[in-house]
């Protein structure tokens, strides 16, 4: 399983982002998936989340309002569309697959439960 982000860059702080992970290697729409990120000295967290029909989303509570997730089955590609940018915000953006099947409408929150990831991208926030 391949994963490619893309999307990252520069942007002042109140401006927006869009993120993509195209994915290749097995079926996109029978994984739920997911977006992390990780900040210079800290730990990867969780940012968002969507089941595999793309019916359920689970947002952290620091970006919920803020960032969209999506995606696209037929172009096996997921999405975060990042509104409101703020410096904190600034990370490097990962994309990530589990190798686990769930229920249509379910997904997973934890960064242990997911198995593939990609090689991130920068976001990078300015005030």
């Amino acid at each position: 399983v391949q994963l490619q982000a893309s999307g990252g860059g520069l942007v002042q702080a109140g401006g927006s982002l869009r993120l993509s992970c195209a994915t290749s290697g097995r079926t996109f729409s029978s994984y739920a998936m997911g977006w992390f990120r990780q900040a210079p000295g800290k730990e990867r967290e969780f940012v968002a989340a969507i089941s595999r029909n793309g019916g359920s989303t689970y947002y952290a509570d620091s970006v919920k309002g803020r960032f969209t997730i999506s995606r696209d089955n037929a172009q096996n590609t997921v999405y975060l569309q990042m509104n409101s940018l703020k410096p904190e915000d600034t990370a490097v953006y990962y994309c990530a697959a589990p190798n686990r099947l769930l229920g249509s409408n379910s997904y997973y929150t934890r960064r242990d439960q997911y198995d593939f990831w990609g090689q991130g991208t920068q976001v990078t926030v300015s005030s």
